[in-house]
């Protein structure tokens, strides 16, 4: 069964229980963390934090950076692995190194063969058709580059993560001609992909946003 994990935060992981969606307890899995993002970012503090709450809670995980790695490389390091977690960070870095690196199909063959994705962010944006919704944000993230927003298409639906209220006028207009829904996500909020099937996970409403 293929199964993604898609949050606003990475602290979703850490305060909810999401046993019932993993092959064990995750406090049993081996997780590969990808870090990358967090290259290109002014304040990487929220790695700390996250490292400090797995740490309390017993998480197995080894922190991976996908940059300079191959294909073939990749494929042997991950496999090892029953989930796969991609933090948030720098999302045009990420999607750069993602290219780069072959990441892409490497995943997309795991996920096929069990392995768990969870996104965070910028580790969210990636798996979805386009990394458009990175662009809205208030950070003046390095674009690296970076001029084609294509992502790994492994959902068929945009996010838009770290929701607030006020977003939502800018919100609608944005949606103009996207092409794509797009699911909305509070820090308190994650999207479960079970093959062609999507919960809502987390407190709060539900926002779709359809393409107009």
């Amino acid at each position: 069964m293929k199964t993604l994990i898609l949050t606003s935060s990475g602290q979703f992981i850490t305060s909810h229980n999401i046993d019932a969606f993993l092959p064990k307890k995750i406090t049993d899995c081996k997780i590969a963390y990808i870090t990358t993002a967090s290259k290109k970012v002014g304040d990487a503090s929220y790695i700390d934090s996250h490292r400090k709450k797995m740490n309390e809670l017993n998480f197995i995980y080894t922190e991976i950076d996908i940059t300079g790695k191959n294909a073939n490389e990749l494929r042997e390091l991950l496999s090892k692995y029953d989930i796969v977690m991609v933090e948030g960070g720098n999302t045009f870095y990420l999607l750069k190194a993602v290219r780069e690196s072959g990441f892409e199909k490497v995943i997309k063959d795991l996920i096929q063969n069990g392995i768990v994705y969870i996104g965070s962010s910028a580790g969210s944006y990636i798996a979805c058709p386009s990394i458009i919704t990175a662009t809205w944000s208030n950070h003046n993230f390095d674009k690296c580059g970076v001029k084609d927003l294509t992502a790994m298409n492994l959902v068929p639906f945009l996010i838009k993560a770290h929701y607030a209220p006020d977003m939502q006028s800018m919100l609608l207009e944005k949606t103009k001609g996207l092409g794509y829904p797009m699911r909305v996500l509070t820090d308190e909020q994650a999207i479960l992909v079970r093959d062609e099937e999507t919960q809502l996970l987390g407190s709060g409403d539900e926002i779709i946003l359809q393409p107009t």
